[in-house]
């Protein structure tokens, strides 16, 4: 089993409900309280697994606005689990989630600067590091109805962009998904193999491009790759 998300970057509205919902979620849940400093003044700051960045792709009139949110990407060859000097981040064998053992870590920020997709926080309150954990404690509830055993940015995504499943499931819907639509993990290129994926944006109907240029297929993979290097 190799559990992960799916981003539809042509449906995410950038609203950062899957922020917000997973702030929400980890403060009562298995990880602890995520701590905020300085909520209601001029320079507030705090942890937070899911970050929404926003991009614009592509030169006008052939331009578009990509939203694009960022979590653990539970790399199978994980360079935050190979750097921790006491073994509190680790991958499980059983489903692929990346995990950090709070009675083991030190806040030593390792495995923050090995992480290329900038996904772990150190929370200054309790002097530890956390991460997304794919709501752990939420997926395998068996008091919960099995629709609503998948992570709370899932649950919540007004758009419907997010995806949760096995990858190593080809009939899963988010296998199909990724093979649908040409689905691609954030820089390949490393050599970490996250196992979260990225649909590309697809062109609206109101863009056209000339037919001496690209054609439309064409031009949605460049712009996806361009911002996939990013």
């Amino acid at each position: 089993m190799r559990l992960g998300l799916v981003i539809d970057l042509d449906t995410c509205v950038g609203c950062h409900a899957c922020a917000i919902s997973c702030k929400e979620w980890n403060t009562s849940g298995t990880t602890g309280s995520l701590s905020d400093q300085n909520p209601y003044e001029k320079d507030p700051t705090g942890v937070f697994f899911n970050r929404v960045r926003s991009y614009e792709i592509g030169d006008y009139p052939h331009n578009k606005t990509v939203n694009f949110p960022m979590s653990c990407m539970q790399c199978e060859d994980a360079a935050c689990v190979t750097v921790c000097p006491t073994g509190a981040s680790y991958k499980r064998k059983s489903d692929g989630i990346v995990l950090i053992d709070q009675d083991k870590c030190m806040g030593c920020n390792l495995c923050a600067w090995a992480c290329p997709y900038g996904s772990r926080e150190l929370d200054r309150e309790s002097g530890t590091m956390k991460k997304c954990t794919l709501c752990v404690d939420r997926i395998y509830d068996e008091s919960l109805p099995e629709i609503d055993r998948q992570p709370s940015c899932v649950m919540t995504c007004p758009s419907s962009a997010r995806h949760f499943g096995d990858f190593d499931d080809p009939n899963s819907n988010v296998s199909k998904l990724t093979r649908e639509r040409n689905g691609d993990g954030l820089m390949n290129e490393l050599g970490y193999n996250p196992t979260n994926q990225y649909l590309p944006p697809r062109l609206a109907n109101n863009i056209t491009i000339e037919k001496k240029k690209k054609n439309i297929v064409g031009q949605v993979k460049d712009w996806a790759n361009e911002l996939i290097s990013r």
